[in-house]
C-alpha cells in the first residue's frame, strides 16, 4: 500500500499533525508513507521516521501537477484545509482521497468533491465561536486524528513529535538552569501590547527567575531593547529550528504570543503561558491551545491603555507563578 500525506502551510500546524502522521504509520505498518511539505515547514519532518519519503512542493509547481507526477497512491490525505493540499491530493487520483474544510467556507465545501471523496467539515469558525461562547471546538490535534480515521487509521497516537538531538542542545547548555523563556514575536508590539509594556513584563518575570528571550527574525529591530534590559539574562537571535526547540526544552516555563512557538514548546513538553489575540480568542484558545502540557491562556487587551496593559502583565506573571508552583 502507498499512502500520501500533504501539509504545506505553517510549522506549528505541521507539528500538530505529527500525532495524525504517527497514527497513519501505526495503523498501516507495512505501507510506504510519503509526506509532502513546503520548503518552509519541511524542517519539522526532516528527522521523523514515521514517513518513508519526504517530498517538498516547489513554489513554482502547481499542486495538482505535483500530485499527478508522483505515481499511484492507494490513499491520499490532505492534512491542511487549504486549496493547495486538496488539489495536490486530488491530483494523485488515489482510490481514497481524504480532506477537510471549515463549516462556513461555502465555496470550499462545494469545490472539495472535485479533489477528495471523503470530506470532513470542521466546526471551527471564529465568528460563530465569538457569538456562541458555549460552542465547543475540538483541538486541531483531535480534528486531524478524526480526519485520518476517515481513511481507516484507527491506532491513535496522541503525542506530538519533534526530534531534538544532543547537538542541538549546545546553546541551551550555556543558559541558566530552568529559565523563564519568552519568545519575542511581533504580536508583543502591536494590538493590545507595546514594547514598553513588554520590557516592564521582563522586569516582573525576573523576580521569579532568570529570563531568557528568543527572538524571531521579524523582531530583530526590537532585540537590542531587550539586550540592554538588566532583567533579561540572554537574548538569542538567529537560532536554527532545533536549537530553538532545545532552548524551550530547557525552560521552566515558556511565555509566548506566537502559536508556532506554542506548538514547539508543547512538543518538547514544557509548560506555557500563551497570550492569544483579543479578537477570536474563543476559537484560537480551543483549536490552537498548548497540547498535552500544563498551560495558562491569557487574552490580550483590546486596547493598549495603561490599565489594560497592567492587567495583561499581571495575568501573565500570575500564570507563570501558577505553573512554577502548581
Amino acid at each position: 500500500m502507498k499512502i500520501l500525506l500533504s501539509r504545506t502551510d505553517r510549522i506549528g500546524d505541521l507539528i500538530l499533525s505529527t500525532p495524525a502522521i504517527a497514527t497513519v504509520r501505526a495503523s498501516f505498518p507495512d505501507a510506504r508513507v510519503s509526506m509532502v511539505t513546503s520548503p518552509y515547514n519541511s524542517v519539522v519532518m526532516e528527522r521523523n521516521d514515521d514517513v518513508d519519503e519526504l517530498l517538498v512542493l516547489p513554489r513554482e509547481v502547481r499542486p495538482k501537477t505535483f500530485g499527478e507526477s508522483h505515481g499511484r497512491f492507494d490513499i491520499a490525505i490532505a492534512l491542511a484545509p487549504r486549496s493547495v493540499d486538496l488539489a495536490l491530493v486530488g491530483g494523485t487520483r488515489a482510490e481514497m482521497r481524504v480532506g477537510y474544510t471549515y463549516e462556513r467556507r461555502w465555496f470550499a465545501r462545494i469545490t472539495a468533491p472535485m479533489y477528495v471523496n471523503r470530506l470532513m467539515v470542521s466546526e471551527a469558525d471564529p465568528e460563530l465561536s465569538e457569538r456562541h461562547p458555549e460552542r465547543i471546538v475540538r483541538h486541531e490535534v483531535a480534528q486531524l486524528l478524526d480526519l485520518v480515521g476517515l481513511a481507516g487509521a484507527h491506532e491513535r497516537v496522541e503525542r506530538l513529535r519533534l526530534d531534538v538531538r544532543d547537538e542541538d542542545r549546545t546553546v541551551a547548555r550555556e543558559l541558566p538552569a530552568d529559565p523563564i523563556v519568552v519568545h519575542l514575536g511581533m504580536r508583543w508590539f502591536a494590538t493590545g501590547s507595546t514594547l514598553s509594556s513588554t520590557l516592564l513584563l521582563m522586569e516582573r518575570l525576573a523576580e521569579l527567575g532568570p529570563v531568557v528571550a528568543t527572538c524571531a527574525a521579524e523582531c530583530d529591530a526590537f532585540a537590542a531593547d531587550f539586550e540592554r534590559s538588566p532583567y533579561v539574562t540572554r537574548v538569542l537571535r538567529g537560532l536554527s529550528f532545533y536549537a530553538w526547540a532545545a532552548v524551550f526544552e530547557r525552560a521552566r516555563t515558556v511565555v509566548t504570543v506566537d502559536t508556532g512557538a506554542t506548538h514547539v514548546a508543547s512538543a518538547v513538553r514544557r509548560p506555557l503561558v500563551v497570550a492569544f489575540e483579543h479578537r477570536f480568542f474563543r476559537l484560537n484558545s480551543q483549536e490552537w491551545a498548548p497540547y498535552g502540557v500544563p498551560h495558562v491562556l491569557v487574552r490580550k487587551p483590546a486596547s493598549a491603555d495603561d490599565a489594560s496593559l497592567a492587567r495583561f502583565r499581571d495575568e501573565i506573571v500570575g500564570g507563570v507563578t501558577q505553573l512554577m508552583h502548581g
